[in-house]
């Protein structure tokens, strides 16, 4: 159900910063160069990490960039949000693999197996938790603090909801209501921040949606909701779809599918009385 990160195209804050000291006689300071020559090549070793599907070394690399306390670029702040989605992507594939296993070998009464799988089950969602916390903590003490634009602080806020999502998707009992609360609280700020700073059509806000749909049919286990948060934000694209931009019209197109399918799946769980979604 997630989207590609959506693709666009900014001016970093620093380097116009730079341009306009540049301009009034004063050039960026030893440190500031150093400082950014630093920034590059942990982005260059991000990417090669990509290439070589190194993920957990590109993490590192784009956590060392947030950790600069700079507003991140729309490059560096997909490169972190790619790192991040195949590392802990990685682990719930596991974890949803053994709970396939272990639910089999329960039927079949197999305690042993069940024991084991349970213990190696765990593992993982110790790696998940790890790294769902690890980049809650990043976004609540650098990335947002950082950001200043709508676009950025509604990515990363989406970003936070996600992986809050993630640790729901395992949890128990009071464990897992806290993370969903927390879940549900970043996806509404998220929102609120979306729809009064992007337009209908911008990836970001359709991806927004994708994710909070999703949230609601699988943690929350409202069909009804997620149809109608699906379907509003489909129909107010759609009516607005002569204003999307081409950059980033394949983006928002191939999101809207989602929608639009994910609509077709979830509506046969909704019950007859359910009402208009």
């Amino acid at each position: 159900f997630l989207p590609c990160p959506p693709v666009g195209f900014s001016t970093p804050k620093r380097a116009s910063r730079e341009r306009r000291e540049r301009s009034r006689g004063r050039a960026p300071s030893g440190s500031e160069m150093a400082s950014q020559k630093e920034r590059e090549n942990f982005v260059y070793i991000a990417k090669l990490a990509e290439q070589a599907e190194r993920y957990d070394e590109m993490v590192d690399a784009m956590k060392k960039v947030a950790k600069l306390d700079v507003e991140l670029t729309v490059e560096e702040r997909n490169l972190l949000s790619v790192g991040y989605k195949n590392v802990v992507g990685a682990r719930r594939a596991s974890w949803r693999i053994l709970s396939s296993i272990e639910q089999k070998e329960e039927s079949r009464g197999n305690e042993h197996h069940v024991k084991n799988i349970k213990e190696y089950r765990q593992k993982v969602e110790l790696e998940l938790s790890n790294i769902c916390t690890d980049i809650v903590t990043l976004i609540d003490e650098h990335l947002i603090p950082s950001s200043s634009a709508g676009e950025s602080s509604v990515f990363y806020y989406k970003m936070k909801a996600d992986y809050y999502r993630y640790l729901a998707e395992f949890k128990a009992g009071n464990e897992r209501k806290e993370v969903a609360e927390q879940s549900l609280t970043a996806y509404q700020a998220a929102t609120s921040t979306a729809e009064a700073d992007l337009a209908p059509t911008h990836p970001i806000r359709l991806g927004l949606a994708l994710n909070f749909s999703v949230f609601y049919y699988e943690i929350m286990n409202s069909p009804e909701r997620a149809c109608h948060l699906a379907k509003q934000a489909f129909d107010e694209a759609i009516s607005e779809l002569d204003t999307l931009s081409e950059e980033s019209y394949k983006d928002s197109t191939l999101i809207m599918q989602l929608l639009r399918d994910n609509l077709t799946l979830w509506t046969s769980d909704i019950p007859e009385d359910g009402g208009n979604i």
